[in-house]
């Protein structure tokens, strides 16, 4: 009898799931839509979710860019199809800061993601198995591409506002570059225009955990039973991730040096016997095992690493020479995975080159998820960039 408590293989949203609020649209049915790895995809599909109605002219568009295991879900409750609410609640809605009842925004799953965009999970237009290990390298610049398709299907040419945190971030520099027509302005909150060694390093002790898994059986898990897949990988790689997302003064405050595990008296001190840090680190592993996926986590994970603006480009200021929108860069003094030196940067690079831009730098304690948990630092900001976007268009 099946173990009610085994993690599923996949934590992946598949056809026939409940769709929620997400919508589909699906292109490269004549033609394939090449990659940057040399390779190409057909049929591919882009699920994404809208808040708000578009005005007559296409002119009050927002584009939301998630982070590394986000997904289209930006905003609104958990329910039937989504098991966690928004990602970014407190920011976008009726009256907040991305203010719905004044803008349409849009957030689309990312190419590789695992809900409901074509990824790893996805079934294969050849065979209708999943993908798995056919899957290739998607780079930050492809996810790019694929919302462009998507852009235009919703007849949107210009962009009032990109908007990214993390690895969302790194998706709105390269709107901006690869497309400065279409960008009216630009949020980049916590990112880089280029990883750093040490950033690729994290990733790749995540990727190892997950390929050093036996149930992994690199890549072709998706048949597996409940408590048969790569889960324990999975969750040592986002166990190691979730140390680079929070600072260590808050892991001290909030855990100190505290058992979890309690010895009782007579008890000697035990290898296994679990600190409360240890016990919070596992809770996450297991938990981003339920509503992800181990192949999508390494896809996306890999294209973050290789995210370089200056990448066939000739240099960072030759490529950041094609940003001409308004820019406010935000940083975070307490981020150790994305330093805050690395926001000034970008805000040096278009400062000499006289565009428009702002630096704005979050006072928390809490690292790299403070643009998630201190979105209240945030609100006045977008608001000004967002106002003056839409101001400009009168």
């Amino acid at each position: 009898m099946p173990d009610p408590l085994a993690l599923p293989a996949t934590g992946a949203w598949r056809p026939g799931d409940e769709p929620g609020h997400r919508q589909f649209f699906t292109f490269a049915t004549d033609r394939r839509f090449a990659l940057d790895s040399g390779t190409a995809l057909s049929d591919v599909v882009v699920a994404y979710e809208t808040w708000g109605r578009l005005d007559a002219d296409a002119s009050n568009a927002v584009l939301l860019c998630h982070a590394w295991t986000g997904d289209s879900h930006a905003s609104g409750p958990a329910g039937r199809g989504h098991d966690t609410p928004g990602w970014w609640d407190d920011t976008v809605g009726p009256g907040k800061p991305i203010d719905t009842d004044k803008y349409f925004v849009v957030c689309a799953n990312v190419l590789g993601g695992c809900q409901g965009s074509t990824g790893p999970a996805s079934p294969h237009p050849d065979d209708g198995e999943p993908y798995g290990s056919r899957f290739p390298v998607v780079t930050i610049r492809d996810m790019v591409r694929a919302q462009a398709r998507m852009m235009e299907h919703l007849g949107i040419s210009r962009w009032m506002s990109v908007i990214g945190g993390s690895m969302g971030g790194m998706q709105a520099l390269e709107w901006a570059v690869m497309y400065p027509r279409r960008v009216r302005s630009l949020i980049a909150i916590a990112t880089c225009m280029q990883a750093t060694a040490q950033q690729i390093a994290w990733g790749a002790i995540g990727r190892r955990a997950i390929g050093l898994d036996p149930k992994w059986r690199s890549g072709d898990y998706y048949d597996a039973s409940p408590g048969d897949g790569p889960t324990e990988g999975l969750a040592i790689a986002r166990m190691v991730a979730q140390v680079t997302f929070r600072s260590d003064n808050v892991f001290t405050d909030r855990f100190g040096r505290e058992l979890a595990d309690k010895a009782t008296v007579g008890d000697t001190l035990g290898m296994w016997q679990r600190f409360e840090v240890e016990r919070y680190l596992e809770y996450h592993g297991k938990k981003i095992a339920t509503r992800f996926d181990a192949n999508s986590y390494l896809s996306i994970g890999k294209a973050m690493d290789l995210h370089d603006v200056a990448r066939g480009r000739g240099s960072l200021e030759r490529a950041m020479a094609r940003v001409t929108a308004p820019t406010l860069a935000v940083g975070i003094w307490s981020d150790m995975l994305y330093p805050a030196y690395q926001q000034r940067q970008i805000a040096d690079i278009l400062q000499a080159r006289d565009v428009p831009v702002e630096y704005v730098e979050i006072d928390s304690p809490h690292g790299h998820d403070a643009f998630l948990i201190n979105s209240d630092q945030l609100a006045e900001p977008i608001e000004q960039v967002l106002s003056t976007a839409a101001k400009s268009m009168l």
